[in-house]
């Protein structure tokens, strides 16, 4: 319980953080023996960082649950 509510702490602190990332695939476009064409696409990935402070909440919430059971 306790590893679980450190992931999730530091999950959260991330997350409020950087609010976002960026994948960048590579797509083939024509491929015509020796002449190739590609095209690359940026496809970002955003969330709140509300999110993150709400795991870093339940975060906490269970590492304190975790020393009042004394787990």
């Amino acid at each position: 319980m306790k590893t679980l509510a450190i992931i999730l702490i530091v999950a959260g602190s991330v997350m409020m953080i950087i609010t976002g990332i960026n994948i960048v695939t590579k797509k083939e476009v024509v491929d015509l023996g020796k002449i190739e064409i590609n095209k690359t696409e940026n496809n970002p990935v955003q969330w709140s960082p509300i999110i993150g402070g709400v795991i870093l909440g339940a975060g906490l919430i269970l590492l304190l649950a975790g020393k009042k059971k004394g787990i």
